[in-house]
């Protein structure tokens, strides 16, 4: 099998790999797959996909014949990348290529120096979803994705042991970590510790894993809720506030 960047020529491959995968994973109308596989993958989609410069758009080859890919985003700070879609086509299923263009996958982002990815699939796609666990990740969340307008659960998934500290710039330009070893559960995904020292010495505020957002506080007894997406953590201490 044969790893390689997706070119403009490529586009007719694509759509219908994409078409044939929904068609086997997904009970989706035919003319929903139809009507979002030409939204995600029309001349001008297509082309941004191609030329963005934080994306990682890969085609895998059998025996020159075009039978899987992979679109995954970089993060602004490029230090994590999400890996959005992985499809392939279903005559080719059963072996092996899925894992190998996921591993392709990882070892191109890690080449640039992103340890961190994280998988997006529907929550609905049972295959999708047992791909992701037994590769070692864990759900940590739930996302949305809009599919030929309507909108779809998506579960977020993490390496199950991510290891240490995780670099983030804040939108104010400070250089801040994650600390993923210190992690509090919260009602749709995880908190992490912030820090603003390597040494884990004074706290910046917490990370919310549901919708990746910075800068979530714990009132004074002990609550953390996302600003962003509504994530919580239940206080650790009651008062007649909270009954």
């Amino acid at each position: 099998m044969e790893v390689r960047a997706a070119t403009p020529d490529d586009q007719q491959a694509i759509m219908e790999i994409a078409e044939r995968s929904l068609q086997a994973s997904y009970t989706l109308s035919p003319g929903t797959i139809e009507g979002t596989v030409h939204q995600w993958y029309d001349d001008e989609e297509y082309a941004e996909k191609v030329d963005r410069e934080d994306m990682l758009f890969l085609l895998a080859e059998y025996d020159g014949e075009p039978v899987a890919f992979t679109e995954t985003v970089i993060h602004d700070d490029e230090t994590g990348a999400d890996l959005l879609w992985l499809h392939v086509h279903p005559d080719y299923r059963g072996e092996g290529i899925g894992s190998d263009l996921f591993d392709a996958v990882r070892d191109r982002l890690r080449e640039q120096g992103i340890t961190q990815l994280r998988g997006r699939v529907l929550s609905m796609n049972e295959v999708g979803n047992t791909f992701y666990k037994q590769r070692g990740f864990e759900k940590v969340g739930e996302g949305e994705v809009e599919i030929d307008g309507s909108p779809y659960t998506e579960a977020l998934y993490l390496e199950a042991e991510p290891e240490g500290l995780e670099p983030r710039t804040t939108d104010e330009g400070q250089t801040v970590y994650i600390d993923h070893d210190d992690v509090d559960k919260g009602s749709a995904g995880p908190f992490h510790v912030v820090y603003t020292d390597e040494t884990r010495e004074e706290k910046y505020g917490y990370h919310c894993g549901k919708c990746d957002s910075l800068a979530n506080a714990m009132d004074a007894m002990g609550r953390i809720e996302c600003g962003e997406c509504g994530n919580s953590r239940k206080p650790t201490r009651w008062d007649a506030a909270y009954m």
